[in-house]
């Protein structure tokens, strides 16, 4: 069957089958929802931007249960409200409250210049301000209203009983709120995504085959006579949107026409995107396992834990027994974990301990690597790195590198990697017999998110396979032998500034962030450095 054909048929199927597969019902016979239109004062994350706004409330809402929540950008679409009076009475989707909000405008102060239009600026751009807006400023404000018979709003806080929708840019816009806050929404309606190069949204395919899978579930629709212009190829982006989210394991379900960039088809969908979204309520939606690079690192049913918490977290080092300590980032107030969320003050960690938690590395035949100059020393040529033997050999290393971070030893300490703080780069030295380094090279190529310089890289770990672990603004980035971020493990936090392995046989991965210290049991076991050397299986390449 051919698309037109095949879209065709969805759409009389719907439409005589009243939506769902049932008979449609008589319009006489279908309580209708009332729709009040409000306007949002300008707030701190889009300062000096108003938006309209507008409140779906169904005939059937009973105050008395939190009703499950439809969010819409651009206002109100797809026949929205109509759709929902009669597939809420036929107990298809849930008793719902539907807001549907315009982009901000900055009004300009006279009639003699223009409006700011938020658009491309609240809904292309990746990060989490948008969802931040929605949940911590529209949404307490919907719930100040009320029907009007009285009823007041209130709307259920589990993310299993939250969609969020919008075409186009709109479309990108759900999504990434949903990305970013799987705690607040997980069933997204995206109408011609522009998942294209306008402000970042280009990067999501690749992003969904790295990132560990968010529990989301996602109705895609586009038309192949979608736009093709200086930001890309929508019908081909909404495609690999298609394929990377079916690789990773996602809930995700797609409707293709031969349309051009309008919401006509997602109109007539509408209502099958809706039953297929809200199916089996309130059954929660589950994340799925993800690519095999990360399933070899971890396994969704061991998620992360709190270690500790009201920590310094800014380092992390385990002693020879896989015992985890923390530091600030001066590693001068050291605690040690105790195994059940329990810390103690130490003063005198083990040499090594204390050398890792200050920046340091000393292998175990006392080869000592640290970024020079350290605290209190100054240098007139930037940061560079100080390595020497035990018997004092060596010197400061003329790497070109000011702003040396991180450290790390390959498993047979035959590469020293060292973060670039400045960058998204992690740099790969092969150590000479001499202790001088050779051949640096930006070798491992870090993923930045979108309201990042660099991707906050400090602390660095290494597993017996050869992988290297960031801790970055975005998570542990796991990094094959290669130098390519196969996987990403956000923290509960989402960011890490720190990473190590510990536990009896360093399979446990441990993170800070802030004040936390989070851990997982993975698959997979560290290397330190004062381990034997150990040569790895050579990367495929």
């Amino acid at each position: 069957m051919s698309r037109r054909l095949s879209r065709l048929w969805i759409v009389f199927t719907a439409l005589s089958l009243g939506f769902a597969g049932r008979p449609a019902l008589q319009a006489a016979d279908v309580p209708k929802g009332e729709v009040q239109k409000h306007t949002l004062a300008p707030g701190a994350i889009f300062p000096g931007a108003t938006h309209d706004y507008w409140v779906y409330i169904p005939r059937q809402y009973d105050p008395a249960k939190p009703a499950c929540l439809f969010v819409c950008q651009d206002g109100v679409q797809y026949n929205a409200p109509a759709v929902f009076d009669e597939l809420i009475e036929k107990k298809e989707i849930p008793v719902l409250i539907g807001v549907f909000v315009m982009h901000g405008r900055v009004k300009a102060p006279s009639d003699a210049a223009l409006d700011r239009f938020n658009r491309s600026f609240e809904y292309d751009g990746l990060g989490d301000a948008y969802a931040r807006f929605l949940i911590q400023e529209l949404l307490p404000e919907v719930q100040k209203q009320k029907a009007a018979d009285g009823r007041p709003i209130r709307i259920s806080r589990d993310p299993n009983d939250r969609a969020i929708a919008g075409s186009s840019s709109g479309a990108v816009c759900a999504f990434t709120a949903a990305w970013e806050r799987p705690d607040a929404f997980r069933r997204v309606f995206s109408a011609v995504g522009t998942y294209v190069g306008l402000r970042g949204a280009n990067d999501y395919p690749t992003l969904i085959r790295k990132v560990e899978p968010k529990p989301l579930r996602i109705f895609l629709e586009d038309g192949s006579n979608d736009l093709n212009n200086f930001g890309g190829d929508w019908w081909m982006a909404n495609q690999e949107m298609e394929r990377a989210l079916r690789f990773a394991g996602y809930e995700v379900e797609h409707n293709w026409g031969d349309g051009l960039h309008s919401s006509k088809h997602a109109t007539e969908i509408f209502p099958v995107a809706m039953r297929w979204l809200w199916k089996d309520w309130p059954t929660p939606i589950v994340a799925g396992k993800g690519s095999d690079k990360l399933q070899e690192i971890v396994t969704p049913e061991q998620g992360w834990e709190v270690a500790a918490q009201g920590v310094p977290a800014a380092a992390l080092a385990v002693d020879s027994m896989g015992v985890v300590y923390t530091a600030d980032a001066t590693g001068s107030r050291i605690q040690k974990l105790l195994g059940d969320g329990r810390t103690e003050p130490v003063s005198q960690p083990p040499h090594d301990v204390l050398d890792a938690l200050q920046g340091r590395l000393t292998r175990g035949d006392g080869v000592r690597f640290r970024p020079y100059p350290g605290p209190g020393e100054t240098s007139t040529s930037g940061r560079q790195l100080e390595i020497r033997s035990a018997d004092g050999r060596g010197g400061v290393s003329n790497t070109g590198l000011p702003h040396a971070g991180g450290l790390a030893l390959s498993p047979d300490q035959s590469l020293l990697y060292v973060a670039d703080a400045a960058s998204r780069w992690v740099y790969s030295y092969q150590i000479q017999p001499d202790l001088s380094l050779a051949y640096g090279q930006k070798y491992y190529h870090l993923v930045l998110s979108d309201d990042a310089r660099d991707p906050g890289t400090v602390g660095l770990a290494v597993d017996r396979d050869g992988r290297l672990y960031a801790a970055t603004s975005v998570g542990i980035q796991a990094c094959d032998q290669a130098g390519r971020v196969s996987a990403i493990i956000p923290t509960p936090s989402g960011y890490a500034s720190s990473v190590a392995f510990g536990g009896g046989d360093f399979d446990t991965l441990y993170a800070g962030a802030g004040s936390v210290v989070y851990r997982r049991k993975v698959k997979v076991h560290g290397a330190n450095a004062f381990d034997t050397p150990k040569k790895p299986t050579a990367p495929r390449l």
